[in-house]
């Protein structure tokens, strides 16, 4: 028999690796189905888990993209794994803001949370798909982005590069970046203060600013690369 000490130490073991792989984690590391699965049960109350304050979501989200936005006369945002509706609710909230929002996500509850919260808007289209495959064309939003989700996803830069493709040259970025000592929690995703930033650079993202958001996050905003003109060949 296993001295009790030894089995002890096993259980305690077992018991953090699944407390990593489950909880601290999300199952991201157990693959996207684990993912979809674990948001899909905590639907129903995830908005009182993430304890969201609408002064908060209008004073950090809403209005500073609605401002960024300003010179479209009718933006298109693209909200990557909208959850509850978060981000359309706060731009909804914006009386100079005109123009649509699509939320997308991988969840079927959480996008049922996010219609029930949205109804009676309609400029508000929900569609559910996977982060990675984006099914809209290249360059078909002013905004995208992508709040709490990142660290999350199989395979972050490939979403990046998604969401680079589908927003227009100059358009804005918005997305959040785990900090702190939970970054520590994710490796191999792009996470921790700088590492994200470093990424954007390298696709094309230009005028990359962070700004400190919450404990776990900061904010990062970024334009798409304007197309450079083609270069006129001189006449001999």
């Amino acid at each position: 028999m296993i001295p009790w000490t030894i089995a002890a130490i096993i259980a305690a073991i077992v018991a953090a690796v699944l407390y990593w792989l489950l909880i601290a984690t999300e199952g991201t590391y157990l693959g996207p189905r684990v993912v979809t699965l674990l948001y899909d049960w905590t639907a129903p109350r995830y908005d009182r888990i993430k304890d969201l304050q609408f002064i908060h979501e209008m004073q950090r989200l809403g209005i500073p993209l609605a401002e960024a936005l300003r010179s479209e006369p009718s933006p298109r945002v693209l909200d990557v794994a909208t959850g509850t509706g978060r981000l359309p609710l706060a731009l909804l909230r914006q009386p100079d803001l005109d123009g649509r929002i699509v939320g997308f996500d991988r969840s079927a509850p959480m996008l049922a949370r996010a219609r029930a919260e949205t109804r009676g808007y309609d400029r508000v289209l929900l569609m559910q798909g996977d982060a990675g495959a984006l099914p809209f064309d290249d360059g078909a939003f002013d905004a995208v982005a992508c709040l709490e989700a990142l660290e999350f996803m199989w395979d972050p830069a490939g979403v990046v590069r998604e969401m680079a493709r589908v927003l227009k040259p100059g358009g804005v970025l918005l997305v959040s970046n785990r900090v702190g000592f939970d970054a520590r929690l994710f490796p191999g995703r792009l996470c921790g203060r700088g590492r994200l930033e470093r990424f954007l650079a390298r696709s094309g993202f230009t005028a990359i600013e962070t700004e400190r958001w919450q404990v776990h996050y900061d904010l990062i905003w970024a334009r798409r690369a304007p197309c450079r003109a083609p270069t006129r060949v001189a006449q001999t």
